[in-house]
């Protein structure tokens, strides 16, 4: 807690995705996470094509990890491990990347300010909801209360 009584840490999840040298970024990725937060839970791959522009195959991820940042903080650290893999945030939002990393959750935060949202406004894409359902079908949206389970099944996925 911080001198506010305000948790500033707690569990996160993120999702990770590459549509450039994906296997290789997407380890290195881990591999930093691991290194600054310690033990992961990690999804199985997503693969899927990727939405709003032509390119190569978009692989992600859904990751778990205890972080003792608050989300603002875990956001710019997730931005920096982005620029440090080659990402250009000038880039197009929706192009080829080495490596997108968004905070999705943070706990049972609902946040819009200082530009963060949270749940993370693509909670319900296939690529995020897929990977962190099956990595944590009883976590529950804070925004609507429903698990991501609940949640995959009304997407269809």
């Amino acid at each position: 807690m911080s001198g506010t009584g305000v948790a500033t840490s707690g569990r996160a999840w993120l999702s990770l995705g590459s549509s450039i040298e994906p296997e290789r970024n997407l380890d290195t990725a881990l591999r930093e996470l691991r290194g600054r937060f310690g033990p992961l839970a990690v999804s199985p791959p997503w693969r899927a094509a990727p939405v709003g522009y032509a390119g190569p195959e978009v692989v992600n991820l859904a990751v778990g990890l205890d972080s003792d940042l608050d989300p603002w903080a875990l956001r710019a650290w997730l931005h920096g491990l982005e620029r440090r893999l080659g990402r250009d945030r000038a880039a197009p939002r929706l192009s080829s990347h080495p490596l997108d990393a968004d905070l999705v959750l943070f706990g049972d935060r609902v946040v819009d300010r200082d530009g963060l949202r949270l749940p993370h406004r693509d909670l319900l894409q296939p690529w995020v909801l897929g990977p962190l359902s099956a990595l944590a079908p009883g976590l529950v949206d804070p925004r609507s209360g429903a698990t991501l389970a609940e949640l995959r099944q009304r997407q269809g996925l």
